[in-house]
């Protein structure tokens, strides 16, 4: 628990210290991955109900340990009355003092199982800290990968309306002196319109994912952000078995699967405690007098008692059922969080594959698509192509190079999942790819 309190305090220092060194509006706030992540451990939500509920299965631990620990108590009560009967009828007052210590001997295991079902459920919650830090460091990653792709996309349509705009000027110009005619022209505005109807669909995007990942990092949801990285390519050498045994020994989903078993097991343990004689010992002391504070006349006594239910109309007989039952139950959980967790990794594997291919197939489509629009080109202002054919080219082109952008971004976002899905535990993030670029420099 002081590990994570310390974390905390270092990120939102951290924070602190990239935010307060920004001029009130002025320029935009840096970011990277690492910072990204880091900022969304301190601020998100997430991570202060997770602890939230880690300090309450600490309490809860706590409670019932202390219920089964010697409990002493002190009780002053003052009187005032007549007795009617008495030889000397007189009101009187009286003013007694009581001591009591008392502690249970022997449970019959409601002091082992309900205990050791705390200690479970504790060790649950400090697991759930943990798969909330790798939650929280997912929605941040793929925030940030979001946002690159976005302005990636923004930077292709660009290009798209760049490349129309040229070609319009091009065949303007041809039209003028005659050699081509006015549907080409006009199949040339079209064409240029719909790309400036993309590029304004995606500098929308664009600006919707920064505020998405201000919303998840922290910051006020209008705040400019700097991004010098870019979406890149960094082979992943581990093996889908490797993948699933990392899973199975690290997931927090499956640990916690376990342990509330384990609890379940203790609650069984504690509620057949209802079969067995309960022993408890007791002392206690007292001073009475008619006078405060009553420190006189003192008595004492110690003894045991014995507990035991010959017949409980079959309370102590549900309470069993109903803890076997809730055992069935998490033993069931735990068979469908395991096989759940390996369905994801695979998922999640195929799918980086899946990419990673991509990424070979359309670079490879790119630089034909260039090729083809280039000839394209030359080709209509030499007069034996059709305009057509450039646009055509054009399009082609555009999707080839949508295709290598969303290759790339697919692939992060599937290693950035499949982490996730192994439970890789949260840690400095590698550095970017232009932290990489400056340290060459």
């Amino acid at each position: 628990m002081y590990k994570r309190y310390k974390k905390h305090c270092l990120a939102a220092i951290f924070c602190t210290a990239i935010l307060t060194s920004q001029p009130v509006l002025a320029d935009p706030v840096p970011l990277n991955l690492e910072t990204a992540i880091q900022m969304a451990l301190a601020n998100n939500p997430k991570t202060v109900i997770a602890d939230g509920n880690l300090q309450s299965a600490l309490g809860a631990k706590k409670r019932v340990i202390g219920t089964f620990g010697p409990q002493v108590s002190f009780q002053h009560r003052e009187t005032r009355g007549q007795n009617y009967q008495a030889i000397n009828d007189d009101v009187a007052s009286n003013f007694n003092n009581a001591a009591t210590v008392s502690m249970p001997v022997y449970t019959g295991g409601r002091r082992e199982g309900s205990v050791n079902a705390s200690r479970r459920l504790v060790e649950v919650a400090e697991m759930e800290v943990g798969r909330t830090d790798q939650e929280v460091k997912l929605d941040a990653t793929s925030a940030y990968y979001n946002v690159l792709q976005t302005r990636n996309m923004v930077e292709l349509n660009k290009e798209s309306v760049e490349r129309l705009e040229l070609h319009l000027k091009n065949v303007q110009a041809q039209y003028a002196v005659g050699t081509v005619a006015k549907a080409d022209v006009l199949r040339s505005e079209v064409e240029l319109a719909d790309a400036q109807q993309e590029l304004i669909k995606a500098e929308n995007s664009y600006e919707i994912s920064l505020a998405n990942i201000n919303n998840i990092i922290g910051l006020p949801l209008d705040t400019e952000i700097l991004v010098n990285d870019n979406l890149s390519y960094l082979e992943y050498a581990k093996t889908l078995d490797n993948c699933l045994s990392f899973a199975g020994d690290n997931r927090p989903e499956i640990a916690q699967a376990v342990k509330r078993v384990s609890a379940a097991k203790s609650e069984i343990q504690a509620a057949r405690a209802g079969y067995i004689p309960q022993i408890n010992i007791n002392a206690a002391h007292g001073w009475d007098k008619d006078k405060f504070p009553g420190d006189e006349k003192a008595s004492w006594s110690i003894g045991a008692t014995v507990n035991f239910n010959i017949f409980d109309s079959n309370t102590t007989r549900g309470s069993v059922d109903a803890a076997q039952g809730t055992l069935t139950q998490r033993e069931a959980q735990y068979r469908q969080t395991r096989d759940g967790v390996f369905l994801e990794v695979r998922s999640d594997y195929l799918s980086l594959r899946e990419a990673e291919k991509r990424i070979y197939t359309a670079s490879v489509t790119v630089e034909k698509a260039q090729e083809d629009y280039k000839i394209a080109q030359v080709r209509y202002q030499a007069g034996v192509g059709t305009n057509t054919d450039v646009l055509d080219a054009q399009v082609a082109l555009t999707k080839a190079q949508t295709n290598y952008v969303q290759a790339l971004y697919d692939y992060n976002t599937s290693w950035a999942n499949l982490e996730k899905a192994m439970g890789v535990p949260v840690m400095p993030a590698p550095p970017s790819s232009a932290a990489i670029a400056q340290k060459a420099e």
